[in-house]
């Protein structure tokens, strides 16, 4: 693959616009397509609209450059590159409607030679799917290359792992994978390993199901800590002193758009063979519903001990901490339900400046102005917070850090 190459990236969130930022940065020619005009506007003028370390530089170069535009249309390039959404419809079916018109919409512009790639994390069978629409869009399949190329970074994290991680790569055919990884070796230092497009899809999803299964583990343990009154945190780093014990950290749920949705993609497709991972997610998902129980139970304590409703302070709505993500979230779905069940919820995110839903206030305002206090997500800014005289209700750890 030579620098010159163009390179047209088709959804410009928190994958793509990363990715494109990169790629141009490393020299290459690169069209990135938002359906967002306001995204495409910012970009243009060398902003970001999301909030991960590096890229505003990354974003600012690249556009300066010259190596980097944005459009609401995809152009003809050698590369295209699909980084759209795959959500799920209601009852946990995958949705990859995105993927499909994302797909439909590059297919005029593909020619001989182009290489597709699939980087949303999808369902097993999708990047089939995208070679049949540009079939059907009237693109000469056998003559491109189609292949699945799974995002694998940390948020936080994105603009350093993009190129040191290893990245798996799954063509429609074994053309298809040389010429994706020929690719993917311009720009990514860590190993470049060869698969099929099935198994590529079915990776970054056990990966996912992995994480999920071992917090189900941890969140289990969390409730029945709270039963047996034993300080979780305390447990678990005494375990994991054990050589071959590594229990990860509980929470208020699982969030973000990785963890909270893959698993559900192997469920959908596995049916009652997918007995463990379907068990994690309802565990992860009851954990929420757990968290929001005991926060309505301490609210109504006070209520009949102060004659007062109770002003509870949500520090913290994004899915982790230190992002400004909220895709999934187990903290805002808990303030969305805090607040439609009647509580006063006093919103605290450090990492947004406002929300549709909530005043954002900023820590001290809230932990001063409320009666109860609850940490749903472990922000550094919360770390150290010193408070007395008010309950406290700690679901991610941060009093422990």
């Amino acid at each position: 693959m030579k620098q010159q190459q163009t390179i047209c990236v088709i959804g410009l969130g928190y994958i793509g616009l990363p990715t494109a930022a990169l790629l141009a940065n490393r020299g290459y020619d690169v069209h990135g397509v938002d359906v967002v005009q306001s995204t495409v506007d910012t970009i243009n003028r060398g902003n970001i609209h999301i909030v991960e370390p590096e890229l505003n530089t990354f974003v600012r170069s690249a556009v300066n450059s010259g190596h980097l535009k944005a459009d609401v249309k995809p152009k003809e390039a050698d590369v295209f590159i699909i980084a759209v959404p795959t959500p799920f419809h209601e009852g946990f079916v995958p949705n990859i409607d995105y993927v499909i018109s994302a797909t439909a919409a590059i297919a005029p512009y593909v020619k001989e030679g182009n290489i597709v790639i699939l980087e949303s994390t999808s369902p097993v069978g999708t990047t089939d799917t995208v070679n049949e629409v540009l079939k059907d869009n009237g693109v000469e399949v056998s003559k491109i290359h189609v292949a699945h190329c799974p995002e694998r970074v940390l948020p936080g994290h994105i603009m350093r792992e993009l190129v040191e991680n290893d990245r798996i790569v799954g063509g429609i055919t074994p053309e298809a994978t040389e010429a994706a990884v020929a690719f993917y070796e311009t720009f990514v230092s860590g190993t470049v390993l060869k698969t099929d497009a099935k198994t590529a899809e079915m990776a970054k999803l056990t990966e996912n199901s992995y994480r999920d299964v071992n917090i189900a583990f941890a969140n289990e343990l969390s409730i029945l800590c709270d039963k047996f009154e034993i300080n979780v945190w305390e447990l678990i780093a005494l375990a994991n002193r054990h050589p071959r014990v590594n229990i990860l950290q509980p929470g208020a749920g699982v969030g973000g758009h990785c963890i909270a949705v893959d698993p559900w993609f192997i469920v959908h497709k596995g049916g009652d063979d997918a007995k463990i991972i379907r068990t994690a997610r309802e565990v992860n998902n009851y954990k929420t519903e757990w968290s929001i129980e005991k926060i309505k139970n301490a609210a109504l304590h006070f209520e009949k001990e102060h004659g007062t409703k109770a002003k509870v302070a949500c520090m913290g709505l994004a899915f982790k901490p230190d992002i400004d993500d909220l895709r999934e979230a187990p903290a805002l779905y808990i303030a969305r339900q805090l607040k439609a069940d009647g509580v006063t919820v006093l919103a605290v995110e450090p990492n947004i400046e406002s929300h549709d839903e909530f005043a954002i206030i900023k820590s001290d305002d809230a932990i001063a102005a409320a009666d109860i206090i609850v940490y749903l997500v472990a922000h550094k800014e919360f770390q150290g917070i010193r408070i007395f005289g008010k309950e406290i209700l700690d679901f991610c750890g941060v009093m422990n850090k």
